[in-house]
């Protein structure tokens, strides 16, 4: 089983590219992200009025008023410390990661689209320059059917024969088989988590995000070293949503999480599409229901992805 904190030789020839993190706004995003849980609309809202350092500076000096203000102080009250951030940048250097805020060349334009809920920066364990490549998102149920499988394995090397970089969540089931296969395909694949990039999660999926890490990028907003909570994991959808510009369901039951990451692509005007399952199928309810009431593309090859 791969060490969860140990760097691999190619972070570790990576980390003279992570360059020094010493400007004001890297430094504060990277405050505001140990601080605050993914989506905080009142901490967006108070970037956009004021740029990451000064707000971090109102925000701790108790010069701004408000019931929202007053609520976000009350949330990050006893987790800001200049150890924490130092800690959080220490890892990020000797482990070879990259941060990335809004003004950087490979930063996601289509983040833009989550407004004041958009990650205040992110980190990448990889080739950072596919975060700025035509990408799709593949997901779908943990557990997988063999069809859910063949069907992901199938899309995904025709997607990637035709140029697409491959997001998901390296999630068991769909997630993992997409990931192999675009790999497999020699491809370009990212994976988002819901932890730092440093703590692979499922810990069954090791093997696979190494070979991520060594080959595609791993994308996180939460500083190394956090653990992954059920509310990351939620917000973790929005960013596989947005990243990609266009996303397919390939095998979701009905309270499958896959279905949250088609309604943050369907809430920005995101193309969707969802491949059709037997009748009799309670693994693939999720996508029929997608198609039947919220007017997702059926999706029956990759030609049908690549035009979605």
């Amino acid at each position: 089983m791969t060490e969860h904190h140990t760097s691999t030789a190619t972070d570790e020839a990576r980390a003279s590219q992570a360059g020094s993190i010493h400007d004001e706004d890297t430094i504060a995003r990277v405050a505001w992200a140990c601080i605050t849980e993914p989506g905080d609309v009142t901490r967006g809202a108070l970037i956009t009025a004021r740029g990451a350092a000064e707000a971090l500076r109102l925000l701790l000096s108790n010069e701004l008023e408000g019931d929202e203000i007053t609520a976000l102080r009350d949330r990050v009250a006893g987790r800001y410390s200049t150890d924490v951030v130092a800690e959080a940048i220490t890892r990020t250097k000797a482990q070879g990661f990259q941060i990335l805020t809004p003004s950087h060349e490979h930063w996601p334009a289509g983040l833009t689209d989550l407004g004041d809920t958009a990650p205040v920066c992110l980190w990448v364990r990889g080739n950072a320059a596919l975060l700025s490549t035509r990408s799709i998102a593949i997901v779908g149920a943990r557990a997988a059917t063999g069809y859910g499988e063949n069907v992901t394995m199938t899309l995904t090397q025709g997607l990637v024969d035709n140029g697409w970089t491959i997001v998901s969540g390296a999630a068991y089931g769909i997630d993992g088989m997409a990931h192999r296969a675009a790999l497999a395909s020699r491809g370009n694949t990212v994976a988002v988590l819901a932890g730092g990039v440093d703590r692979f999660y499922p810990s069954g999926n090791d093997s696979l995000l190494s070979r991520i890490a060594d080959a595609g990028a791993i994308v996180s907003e939460m500083p190394p070293g956090t653990a992954p909570t059920k509310w990351r994991f939620l917000q973790r959808n929005r960013i596989i949503a947005t990243i990609a510009h266009k996303t397919i369901v390939v095998e979701a039951g009905s309270r499958s999480g896959s279905l949250d990451t088609a309604a943050h692509a369907l809430a920005i005007g995101r193309p969707v599409g969802a491949v059709p399952g037997p009748i009799t199928s309670a693994a693939s309810s999720g996508c029929h229901r997608l198609i039947q009431e919220f007017g997702a593309t059926l999706i029956t090859s990759a030609a049908d992805a690549d035009t979605l």
